[in-house]
């Protein structure tokens, strides 16, 4: 849709297409507008606008009455449309047709297929902008700008290829200033500050008139708290724009990838005090805004920037998120502020609040830091908007995501039953804001996230990643990162399953840390960021070792803790894949289970021996409760069963029959507690809420049987009057008889005859009960 948009009556000015004769005179003319375009342009990087502009509308008004008569006339032309662009979609699909005839005119003309790549890049068009690069690069394999473009276009999809294809761009042309800014930049969202430094010297010296190598060696020397360096890049982007829009939107853009969004937020403001009229420097503005809770102000920005530029489709589905959130239902409770779509509020605020006041508390004691409250919880029943709401675009593959204070998530519908846990992933989050803070946001990515994961085991059985066979085999074949480099593993992933795989290694990082150096380590560690140190400088103060020492020593202890499992996943060479004894084991068994039992047990136990930490549904220990289900050995089911759902926080399944189980055999407590992870899982059955309410009211739990009764009721139920007396029910015998009152009363109104309401409502009267809780 946006190539029809920027390809909609581009041609119609300057007559069609001219003859063959008119195309070979055309390739040849010479270029009326060079000087000119060359003259727009630098007064665009000064930040002299209006003069841009005016060259620009001059160029375009002889192309316009005189059309374009060579290929670099019609490319001059469209550089000049590219100027007038800022809130003129028709100046961008000029721009696009100018380029497209350039193109056609001179098909060996590639600054004209590059700038289509570029201007598709720029308006969102990821798919038209790589095959506009590629269209070069089939031509020139070695051409750096078009490599360079390629690299963009790969960063924006999301890939990890986007620095391999930034290096072959230097290694094409090594005093590529723009390519080595860019790889510069790169390292340094992945934190990798030295390396950082090196190359953005190194575009600086290529280049003194680049901006964007300026603007990263300030970003790096603003991040790490170097002055002098910072005030030399700053002195230098200034000679090259007195007023320094772009220095400090990069700047900010910097702050953000660091997620250091107050100081973002700060920095962008200079930069719109600068221009007030830069859609970068309002986006960044608006959308970092937004981070922080200041939803009015946020919207206003970027409304500001999407007038500018209406194919901004970040700005575009921010705002038409922002109108979504309108309908939502706000909840505030104690320290935390729920948002939620208004049909699912309640319910989920039932639960929530409860456990982030208790993560909350627990999270305050460890780290020694208490984030601004009220914290705000936005819950999203569409992936997508979520999506939208952290990256601006749909697509990532994230749950959850903190920026401090606010908090947003997936809620429990927006994924399939038994692939997400919600309470963990609100849990994780909210350790984001702790550590964060406690740091000063300076705590490098790879380590929060190890923190947040080591939390969520803390904090509820089978809760946090847990060691899987895909993660095994990929540690004993060398396809972790060394911890120096494990940020890339979240930012650039090599492999599919290198995410996931960096969350569960950093985990277990943080807990050698707290096994070999003690319990105030960690927070010790975030202190030391706070205090500017980087990674080797924390890591010699706090651990007493360098950064090639930890990378030994915690290798080792992993050796040590997995060696059972090791041996069992390993294959008769270094790629063998196959996972050893263990899959062949596991194999063996499960094509037993039909026809001889006692062997598949045998065989299943062995495969529990082999690999004792496995998790999941799919393992031994769940096979194993099966098999003890077909011979009636209820306590070994539950035995087993225990094994899968205590390392497992999506197990719904084991759960339900847990919970079966035990309530079968009058273990009220045991399935109220496969119960209530259940609900974390899946929270919308009211069946589960129903009998957790019966089994708490057996069992004299008052509290739990009113949350449930409240939560049958937020379940929209078909028998609401009966859920609402039920609810009341459960307040009189918590003692909440003036609650229970108003609830019958209600009921009443409703349905004067409810005779059950009226017997108890005299019931309460009898007791005199006006003075209840």
């Amino acid at each position: 849709m946006v190539r029809w948009l920027l390809r909609a009556g581009t041609l119609a000015f300057i007559g069609g297409p001219l003859p063959a004769c008119a195309q070979e005179r055309a390739a040849v003319a010479p270029d009326r507008f060079a000087a000119e375009i060359a003259a727009a342009e630098a007064s665009a990087r000064r930040g002299a606008r209006a003069d841009a502009v005016a060259r620009a509308r001059r160029i375009v008004a002889a192309y316009e009455r005189d059309g374009g008569r060579s290929s670099a006339e019609h490319t001059s032309a469209g550089r000049a449309y590219v100027l007038l662009g800022s809130g003129n979609a028709g100046a961008v699909r000029a721009a696009l047709g100018a380029f497209d005839r350039a193109t056609a005119l001179d098909s060996t003309n590639l600054e004209a297929q590059r700038r289509t790549g570029a201007l598709f890049l720029d308006k969102y068009n990821a798919p038209e902008a790589r095959a506009s690069y590629a269209a070069v690069l089939a031509r020139a394999p070695n051409d750096a700008e078009a490599l360079l473009g390629l690299a963009r276009v790969e960063e924006f999809e999301g890939k990890g290829t986007a620095l391999a294809t930034a290096r072959k761009s230097v290694a094409a042309n090594a005093r590529h200033a723009d390519a080595l800014a860019y790889v510069a930049r790169l390292q340094l969202d992945a934190e990798a500050f030295d390396s950082a430094r090196v190359t953005a010297l190194a575009a600086v010296t290529a280049d003194s008139t680049a901006l964007d190598g300026w603007a990263v060696l300030g970003s790096l020397a603003w991040l790490t708290g170097d002055s002098a360096t910072y005030q030399r890049a700053l002195r230098a982007a200034t000679a090259l724009q007195p007023a320094p829009v772009d220095f400090f939107v990069r700047l900010a853009e910097s702050a953000v990838r660091q997620r250091r969004y107050e100081e973002a937020v700060r920095l962008a403001e200079r930069a719109v005090r600068f221009d007030s009229l830069s859609v970068p420097a309002l986006g960044v503005l608006g959308t970092n805004q937004l981070r922080l809770g200041a939803m009015d102000d946020g919207r206003r920005t970027l409304e500001r920037a999407f007038a500018l530029d209406p194919f901004n489709v970040w700005h575009k589905n921010t705002l038409d998120l922002l109108d979504k959130l309108r309908g939502f239902q706000t909840i505030d409770q104690g320290r935390f502020r729920v948002v939620a779509p208004a049909e699912e509020a309640e319910l989920l605020a039932l639960y929530i609040v409860p456990l982030l006041e208790r993560a909350y508390d627990s999270l305050a004691v460890r780290y020694g830091y208490r984030p601004p409250t009220p914290v705000r919880l936005e819950f999203y029943r569409q992936h997508a908007d979520f999506s939208v709401r952290t990256v601006g675009l749909n697509g990532l593959g994230a749950l959850g995501v903190s920026f401090g204070s606010l908090l947003a998530m997936d809620t429990p519908s927006a994924r399939d039953r038994g692939t997400f846990n919600w309470g963990s992933t609100a849990w994780h989050e909210l350790t984001h804001a702790f550590t964060l803070g406690a740091s000063a946001h300076r705590v490098p990515r790879w380590l929060s996230e190890g923190l947040s994961v080591l939390e969520e085991r803390r904090a509820g059985t089978g809760w946090g990643a847990r060691t899987t066979l895909p993660w095994m085999l990929a540690y004993q074949r060398g396809q972790l990162r060394p911890l120096s480099a494990l940020t890339d593993g979240f930012m650039r992933p090599r492999y599919p399953e290198e995410t996931s795989f960096s969350y569960y290694q950093a985990s277990l990082f943080c807990e050698w840390v707290e096994t070999t150096k003690g319990a105030r380590a960690l927070p010790a560690l975030l202190t030391a960021y706070r205090d500017g140190l980087d990674t080797p400088s924390a890591f010699q103060k706090v651990l007493g070792l360098t950064m090639p020492q930890a990378d030994a020593q915690f290798d080792a202890w992993l050796k040590g803790r997995f060696a059972t499992e090791l041996a069992a996943v390993g294959g008769a060479g270094a790629r063998d894949s196959s996972g050893g004894t263990f899959v062949h084991t596991m194999r063996q068994a499960v094509t037993l289970l039909e026809a001889r039992q006692d062997s598949a047990r045998v065989l299943l136990e062995r495969a529990r021996t082999l690999f004792p930490s496995y998790s999941g549904e799919d393992g031994p220990a769940w096979y194993l409760s099966q098999v003890a289900l077909g011979v009636r050995d209820t306590a070994l089911a539950i035995a087993m069963l225990e094994q899968v759902t205590g390392r497992s926080e999506t197990a719904w399944q084991a759960n339900q029959l847990e919970a079966r189980l035990r309530r079968e055999r009058g273990d009220l407590a045991g399935a109220a507690a496969a119960l209530e992870r259940m609900l974390w899982i899946w929270p919308y059955e009211a069946g589960d809420h129903e009998a957790l309410a019966l089994m708490a009211a057996a069992r004299g739990d008052h509290a739990l049987a009113v949350r449930e009764r409240r939560a049958v009721i937020a379940t929209r139920p078909t028998d609401l009057l009966t859920a609402r007396y039920e609810l009341a029910r459960a307040l009189a015998d918590a003692g909440e008889v003036a609650a229970a009152r108003r609830e019958l009363l209600q009921v009443l109104e409703e349905a004067p005859s409810f005779e059950k309401a009226q017997t108890l409502l005299l019931e309460l009267r009898r007791r005199g009960g006006a003075g209840g809780r």
